[in-house]
């Protein structure tokens, strides 16, 4: 039992099953899954096609997490993906145009990848901390994607970009499969080829792997580069669904959300190892845990503090330290009075 507890996905998993317990109780049907035009409808398709632009933000996260570094620009990089990408099909002169779409898709994720690989520049080449060099970014790139949609919010109407965030297909959301896809991708590239152990490694102990030959550079800018393309996706998700951009609103605070994710799922801020599934069910702890919120009928007012207190609780109950000193308690040592005599001392007592 002590083994299943001290089990870093444990926690997490019982406080989401918790959560979606509270979701049964004041929903009613909460758990249905219908089958409506060939389309899979219900409130847990729901909490997984929301979740999925913070799952994708905190999969990039992961990996930056986990060299030791962090990404505090993804938001704004989620803003900047869509203002571009709407900003392209809006001046198109037919908007369902697949190839038109396709190219402003491209367009925007190129622009993502270059951001997160400006990033690891800055990390590596330049030697600027992770967390000041994403902070750079964090600020300049929220006002690039103002500067891109003029500081207005561009409003489109394409059938093929709505495909993205708001579409279906083979009767699920189009967004989850996006999701699978990139966790798939994510999962074969650091578990089954050697960038998840040089990853760890880098993490782990930077100086160390560098005296093995391993080049911290290169896996430093792979995954700031990964990450900022996940960015870009869930921008491009994100905008899809409500087919417009807001270059002040879209993507704000992800970052945040998605660092409690990472941590939530078990993966160390100091770096090293890390788990993909973990931050995966961290991401839908933190949306069922929205979902729970506007069920149960919290203030609007006291919502992010809600917020902050359960995930509290979840990383307190992750915490070994926490668990013996306040679930098990502290084993006392015994007093003067209850130690055993030496049989020496007994000896010479008797004597």
């Amino acid at each position: 039992m002590s083994r299943l507890l001290g089990h870093r996905l444990f926690w997490p998993s019982a406080v989401l099953a918790a959560l979606l317990l509270v979701n049964v109780v004041f929903t009613n049907g909460f758990l249905n899954v219908q089958m409506k035009d060939g389309h899979l409808y219900g409130s847990l398709i729901d909490i997984v096609r929301f979740g999925a632009p913070l799952i994708l933000v905190a999969l990039g996260m992961t990996l930056v997490i986990a060299t030791g570094g962090i990404d505090l620009s993804v938001g704004s990089v989620v803003a900047i993906a869509g203002a571009l990408a709407c900003l392209r099909i809006s001046l198109l002169g037919d908007q369902n145009s697949v190839g038109g779409v396709l190219g402003a898709i491209g367009l925007a994720l190129a622009l993502s990848l270059v951001l997160g690989l400006w990033n690891g520049v800055l990390v590596t080449a330049a030697g600027i901390q992770p967390i000041i060099a994403t902070l750079i970014l964090m600020v300049a790139g929220r006002g690039l994607a103002q500067l891109i949609t003029d500081g207005q919010i561009i409003t489109i109407n394409s059938s093929p970009y709505k495909l993205i965030g708001g579409g279906y297909w083979l009767t699920l959301p189009f967004g989850i499969i996006i999701v699978a896809a990139v966790l798939a991708l994510a999962a074969f590239l650091t578990r089954r080829l050697a960038l998840g152990l040089l990853i760890e490694s880098v993490g782990g102990n930077a100086k160390a792997s560098r005296l093995a030959g391993i080049s911290a550079r290169g896996v430093l800018l792979t995954v700031y580069a990964f990450c900022g393309l996940c960015a870009g996706i869930a921008g491009l998700m994100i905008s899809s669904n409500v087919s417009s951009a807001d270059g002040n609103n879209a993507g704000l605070w992800i970052e945040l959300d998605a660092i409690l994710a990472v941590v939530i799922g078990g993966t160390s801020l100091a770096g090293g190892r890390f788990s993909l599934g973990g931050t995966v069910l961290g991401a839908l702890v933190i949306q069922t845990l929205t979902t729970t919120i506007y069920s149960i009928g919290v203030p609007p007012e006291t919502t992010l503090l809600f917020k902050a207190l359960v995930v509290t609780i979840v990383c307190l109950l992750q915490s070994p330290a926490f668990r013996a000193k306040v679930l098990h308690g502290r084993r006392r040592r015994p007093s003067a009075s209850a130690r055993p005599v030496p049989e020496e001392k007994k000896a010479s007592v008797s004597a």
